[in-house]
């Protein structure tokens, strides 16, 4: 049984893959070109002027040729922004430009003006289309130049920022920010807070390797409930699992239900950042670490991924919620805070000690931290002191290293 949840993303990841929109789009002008014929039929109204063949289809036959060049276009297009955000900022962020919007929308409609354009002609060559059907033909041909010209336009001035570094770390920050928000809202995934495991409790093994991209805590809980169990969940989102990992541990039960179980679990090649909150800060932190290498040398772009860290990190929840007693029993650990703010100022700490602007500006994105998240405070000191370490091992201009400490016991107080 697949619970309502796993349902629901589901068709939540299908909905953003590349392909969708384009075969949706792409059936629907099928639907439109060969059904204009069938339909003029049934139209009591009938156009006086007549519309010759030719008319109709020199405009779809210029169309057609239009866009599959447009087509080839936007799809070159896109594939350099994926190349360049890969080179530049970091693989994790092609996930999030292979599902942006704008650009599978452009490609849905110019793929599906060509289809709708090659169905139109190849109608007027067979004759399917008598005087009414031509109208109404040209009419959505019509409609179909003005919503190519428009969404021409729009992907345009989209592609001006497309695949950028700042385009990149806003996506990134904008998915790392609804994953915090998420998991500050429900922590436990819909399940209850971990507690010790019992000694006697039964393993359920990963039969797969790869990363845990969704849990279904509905379908656990049903099980759990129908077989009286006790599920305590060792593997949330972004844990890499293999045969010899346990996904859960189960107390109660005889054990004929962990294959169902096991089938709650996700598991693929590649972290998701839907259900991780950690994936967002390590992608920003991994931004940060390019920009910072030698070879790049863009301290810039480390300053506005700390500005972007300060943001998603003051989404975490002060204290976690309390446990309702309505609550099924599963059990479910959540990342701790320490992971959390490591994930992201690792890279930044390990290679922007030599950068003053960087440096100075971590300095002070720890210090903002530590006071808008108190129970946080023992990590940001200590990636402060890691960092002023470093700071003194390698920044070489005693100028900028007196400014830089100078910083640091400024907010170390």
């Amino acid at each position: 049984m697949i619970s309502k949840a796993r349902i629901g993303w589901l068709l939540h990841r299908i909905a953003r893959k590349i392909w969708f929109r384009a075969a949706l789009i792409s059936a629907a002008s099928v639907v439109v070109a060969a059904f204009a014929g069938i339909v003029a039929r049934t139209v009591p109204y009938h156009f006086t002027g007549d519309i010759g063949q030719n008319a109709v289809g020199t405009v779809l036959e210029i169309i057609a040729s239009s866009m599959l060049a447009v087509t080839t276009f936007s799809l070159t297009a896109m594939v350099s922004a994926y190349s360049s955000a890969t080179q530049l900022a970091t693989p994790r962020a092609t996930q999030l430009l292979i599902s942006d919007r704008m650009s599978q929308n452009a490609l849905s409609t110019f793929l599906g003006a060509f289809i709708f354009a090659v169905v139109g002609i190849i109608g007027l060559q067979t004759r399917l289309y008598g005087g009414q059907g031509r109208v109404l033909l040209l009419i959505a041909t019509v409609l179909l130049v003005a919503l190519v010209v428009v969404t021409l336009l729009r992907w345009i001035a989209h592609l001006a920022a497309f695949g950028r570094m700042s385009d990149v770390i806003d996506r990134v920050e904008d998915a790392a920010g609804s994953a915090m928000q998420a998991f500050a809202s429900d922590p436990y995934l819909g399940g209850r807070p971990a507690i010790p495991v019992p000694a006697h409790a039964r393993l359920v093994r990963s039969q797969t390797i790869g990363y845990v991209t969704h849990v279904d805590i509905g379908r656990l809980a049903a099980l759990a409930r129908e077989h009286d169990l006790v599920v305590h969940v060792e593997a949330i989102p972004g844990t890499l699992v293999h045969k010899g990992r346990p996904l859960l541990h189960v107390v109660g039960g005889t054990g004929e239900c962990d294959d169902d179980l096991s089938d709650a679990f996700v598991i693929e090649r590649h972290r998701d950042f839907d259900h991780d909150p950690r994936l967002g800060q390590i992608a920003l932190g991994e931004i940060a670490g390019r920009a910072l290498a030698p070879a790049t040398n863009d301290p810039g772009t480390a300053v506005e991924v700390l500005n972007a860290l300060l943001r998603t990190l003051s989404e975490l929840p002060a204290q976690a919620p309390s446990a309702d007693a309505d609550l099924p029993p599963v059990h479910v650990p959540r990342p701790s805070v320490d992971e959390m703010i490591r994930a992201g100022f690792t890279p930044i700490v390990r290679e922007g000690a030599g950068e003053e602007e960087v440096a100075i500006r971590a300095f002070k994105i720890l210090h903002a931290l530590g006071e808008a998240l108190p129970h946080a405070v023992a990590t940001t000191r200590a990636l402060a002191h890691e960092l002023r370490q470093n700071v003194e091992r390698v920044m070489l201009d005693q100028a900028a290293l007196a400014r830089t400490l100078a910083v640091y016991e400024e907010h170390a107080r």
